[in-house]
């Protein structure tokens, strides 16, 4: 996504996009258009019948023309009557469009965050690595919060200012048909020819922005993370500067956006000025040709003058619907993206669909039979990490990988976890092919220890319940226990109830990794996969956890990956790996 500039898309296919989502809640949207239309008409007559209590006031209404015949029977205190009744219903109706408005954006929003997170949960973890962090974070906040923006000041007022203009145009053409038409010209050009031409010239301004603010996002992220890197090697000037320069050109972005901003408010201010006094000179041709009485002059002119409301509304809209259409295409860019990955979510057993039994279950049934990948070539884009590799995982057994950092032990462990798919070959657990295997038995058959653990900002019995839902206290105990962390907890003001702090940064990179051990027993799946579990250990706490190791694989298989030739001790048999390569 970074360096992303310019839409896929036009803002018409983004906005077409966007309606779709609005289906469920249309009922809603109708009420919403209808009180919309019913308020701006109440605005718009208020302005006319003011203008005839003027006229009644101040000069001989029979001189000058007839009051409309609903109105020639009204005396002056019944036209302020109806003015203070016109008044009330404007802001009743102005309330209840409003509410609407809202009320189906905001449940929108809730729609769009669940299917960005249910996104995302697709596309994870291959195609989320290397993904900016905070660029992310910006889609699911900012920018999915600017769509309310399209959702509750967007879609109703485009329908509403085409009902109430196509109204007013026919009580203004009735006067005369040329100011009718002066006005329709004039509704079309403040509604859409104007905001289409500024649309046009800002979508690559606020697809821009939109990307530079989420990679803004990133890099200050990625500086509160890096504290202490910083501070440590006397950095912080030099990200101070950088901060600065992603400030100006974020500035520089929304400068050029209030810049189109102000020259639409300009070119609509004009436009509604000049079509104005057009139907005034077209009124007074008329009243001149005595076709029209000085009070349709009157009536049309305020018509004309006090019914740009609702365009002028929608005019607006796309000073910032640059940015909101930016961000709808992004949000649609998650929505839309392809899986590297696709989950099997059931399979056809014997005729009956399952989506597989449980990794416990199948232990319990003896249905683990190892695994094992043949002929398997992996590459991340160009970089080439396995090539024609092969290796037999045999039930109940310790299978030990040696090898450098690179040498791609951590990629074998995705390959058997299915996270990445490989390019070439098979990858084979229980003597079934991976991508074959319901993705949720998958998963229940293995525990997964990774070299950096990731802690929730939340409880340490939380943290390691992520391992089995459910879990009781003593059953997350007992996992500690085994992982040699146990009798730290208890040391801790709160025991296991305290909180870990975010990304566990209360916590030593020993202390989290045997947390993350204390997840893998709790889960307690028949395959093991442990990827340089003791890394992090010193030697007195790894000797530990191998006897825990040892004691707890009686009825497992390991794969164990590890640098330390020490680790290798627990393997039943060890395997070198050089490059994507076994010996």
């Amino acid at each position: 996504m970074k360096g992303q500039m310019k839409t896929r898309r036009s803002g018409f296919q983004i906005m077409q996009k966007l309606i779709i989502l609005v289906k469920p809640l249309l009922p809603v949207m109708c009420i919403a258009v209808f009180f919309g239309v019913a308020g701006y008409l109440c605005a718009i007559f208020l302005t006319i019948l003011a203008g005839y209590g003027v006229v009644h006031i101040f000069l001989d209404i029979n001189a000058y023309g007839t009051l409309p015949g609903a109105l020639a029977s009204l005396g002056l205190g019944k036209i302020f009557a109806l003015l203070l009744v016109l008044a009330v219903c404007r802001g009743i109706f102005h309330y209840a469009e409003q509410y609407c408005n809202h009320f189906i954006a905001f449940k929108l929003l809730a729609i769009i965050r669940h299917k960005v997170f249910a996104a995302l949960r697709r596309l994870c973890p291959a195609k989320l690595e290397g993904k900016q962090k905070g660029n992310l974070i910006s889609i699911i906040t900012t920018d999915i919060e600017l769509l309310e923006v399209f959702y509750a000041h967007t879609i109703s007022p485009i329908a509403i200012a085409v009902a109430t203009s196509l109204i007013m145009v026919l009580f203004i053409g009735h006067f005369s048909v040329w100011a009718g038409g002066i006005a329709l010209l004039g509704y079309l050009a403040v509604g859409a020819v104007i905001p289409l031409a500024n649309g046009r010239k800002g979508a690559d301004k606020g697809m821009e922005f939109r990307t530079a603010f989420g990679e803004m996002n990133s890099f200050v992220l990625d500086s509160l993370r890096g504290l202490d890197e910083t501070i440590q090697y006397g950095k912080g000037q030099e990200r101070r500067e950088t901060m600065a320069c992603r400030s100006r050109q974020l500035g520089k972005c929304q400068e050029g956006l209030s810049g189109l901003e102000g020259r639409q408010r300009a070119a609509t201010n004009l436009a509604v000025l000049a079509f104005s006094f057009a139907v005034l000179f077209a009124m007074l041709f008329r009243l001149q040709g005595g076709h029209a009485s000085f009070l349709d002059l009157v009536a049309a002119v305020i018509s004309m003058m006090g019914s740009f409301g609702p365009v002028i509304a929608l005019s607006n809209l796309s000073n910032n619907l640059s940015q909101t259409l930016a961000s709808g295409e992004r949000v649609l860019s998650i929505l839309e993206e392809d899986p590297m990955v696709e989950e099997v979510l059931s399979i056809r057993e014997n005729g009956a669909v399952s989506n597989g039994s449980t990794g416990r279950n199948a232990k319990e049934k003896g249905a683990f039979m190892g695994a094992s990948v043949s002929q398997a070539s992996f590459a991340y884009e160009k970089e080439q990490i396995l090539k024609d590799y092969s290796i037999q995982v045999p039930p109940g057994k310790v299978v030990g990988i040696h090898g450098a950092s690179g040498s791609g032990k951590s990629t074998l462990l995705k390959l058997l976890m299915r996270f990445w798919d490989v390019q070439k070959g098979m990858v084979m657990v229980s003597g079934k092919n991976v991508k074959e295997i319901p993705t949720k038995r998958l998963r229940d058959t293995e525990s997964y220890v990774t070299q950096e653990t990731h802690l929730f900002h939340d409880s340490i019995a939380n943290n390691i319940a992520i391992g089995k839902p459910g879990a009781t206290r003593d059953e997350i105990m007992e996992a500690a226990k085994r992982a040699s962390i146990h009798n730290f907890i208890m040391t801790l003001p709160n025991g296991y109830d305290t909180e870990v702090g975010e990304l566990g940064d209360t916590l030593s990179g020993g202390e989290r990794q045997r947390i993350g051990i204390a997840q893998a027993f709790l889960h307690d799946a028949p395959f093991l996969l442990l990827d340089e579990p003791t890394s992090n250990l010193d030697s007195l706490n790894e000797g530990i956890i191998l006897k825990s190791l040892r004691e707890s694989c009686n009825e497992k298989t390991v794969v164990l990956v590890s640098h330390r030739k020490s680790t290798m001790n627990l393997a039943d048999v060890v395997y070198e790996m050089d490059h994507g390569r076994i010996s």
